[in-house]
């Protein structure tokens, strides 16, 4: 471990903002996300929240696992809902009410929540230039309902609307690039972040927290039960998704491109994709299409880092 991520361990509080006898499923990815971003914020946040797993899971009424003022929302409106309250503390400290600090303001959805329902309004968000961090946690399908497809759904993957069959093998359309869509409105800081790189994840929140102005963080959040792995292999399939190329940790800041876990030498693609139930229909010809799109993708995002300057962190 280098002296800055040494550092970075021990500078991490002992505090936990969402407690636990929370009801997450075993192995749970996207908890273990939700952990880490708070423990990055800190006390003085305010998150509003999209229906979804980390919802369900958090607030079994009448309890809450939340130690910090914490909002459920409409499925779609997590954005529209921070923004309102980012504007709302401006107000409130013009006036007088509160006094001026430094108050995290955060909109949480799932890859439902974000890339299809709730794209409207966090769009509306970014255009705005509303001093906010929007996180989404991708789990890459509508897990809390029953595993069915979402735009964030990856090519080929069987999920329970888009069966493996005969004449339609899985999913067809690509995953959408949500990273890109966020950098497209030139906004301050935008990363893609994995809990299975825990040091990477903590300093990607923190710059985007710290930035005045909009942030997006992309999180690939395993999902044991909706993926068909074990609950003890979620870090190592986090891992193996960044080490295949298959989800790229990079980040964006104010229009310059940065890879910050580099891939000198993907590992097969097979060791990612066929030991998961959503993808153990896939052909070889199918693999083939994905690995090309994964080649595709890295040239790009390795052009931008090189045309920026920055290349490798």
């Amino acid at each position: 471990m280098n002296e800055a991520n040494l550092y970075a361990v021990k500078a991490l509080t002992k505090k936990e903002y969402l407690a636990p006898g929370h009801r997450s499923c075993p192995g749970c990815g996207e908890v273990l996300a939700v952990r880490l971003v708070h423990k990055a914020l800190g006390r003085n946040t305010i998150t509003a929240a999209a229906t979804g797993c980390m919802e369900i899971v958090s607030s079994p009424f009448p309890l809450t696992s939340w130690r910090i003022p914490w909002i459920h929302v409409a499925f779609e409106n997590a954005a529209a809902v921070a923004s309102g309250i980012e504007a709302a503390l401006k107000v409130l400290e013009r006036k007088g009410r509160i006094a001026p600090k430094k108050i995290h303001v955060v909109a949480m959805a799932g890859d439902g929540g974000t890339a299809d329902i709730g794209l409207q309004a966090l769009s509306g968000a970014l255009e705005r230039g509303h001093d906010l961090l929007y996180v989404c946690y991708d789990n890459e399908a509508y897990m809390n309902t029953g595993v069915q497809r979402s735009s964030a759904t990856p090519f080929g993957a069987h999920t329970t609307t888009s069966p493996a069959g005969s004449v339609v093998p899985g999913e067809i359309a690509g995953k959408k690039n949500m990273p890109q869509i966020a950098v497209a409105h030139d906004i301050p800081y935008v990363a893609t972040a994995t809990p299975s790189y825990p040091l990477d994840l903590l300093s990607k929140i923190k710059k985007g927290a710290a930035v005045k102005g909009p942030a997006y963080v992309h999180i690939l959040s395993v999902c044991p039960t909706g993926w068909g792995i074990d609950s003890d292999e979620t870090i190592k399939f986090g891992r193996l998704a960044v080490q295949t190329g298959f989800f790229p940790l990079y980040e964006v800041e104010n229009g310059t491109y940065r890879i910050t876990v580099d891939c000198v030498e993907f590992l097969p693609l097979e060791r990612y994709l066929l030991p998961q139930r959503r993808f153990r229909h896939l052909t070889e010809e199918m693999i083939a299409r994905l690995r090309r799109r994964i080649y595709a993708q890295w040239e790009e995002l390795n052009r931008r880092a090189a045309k920026s300057g920055s290349g490798v962190g």
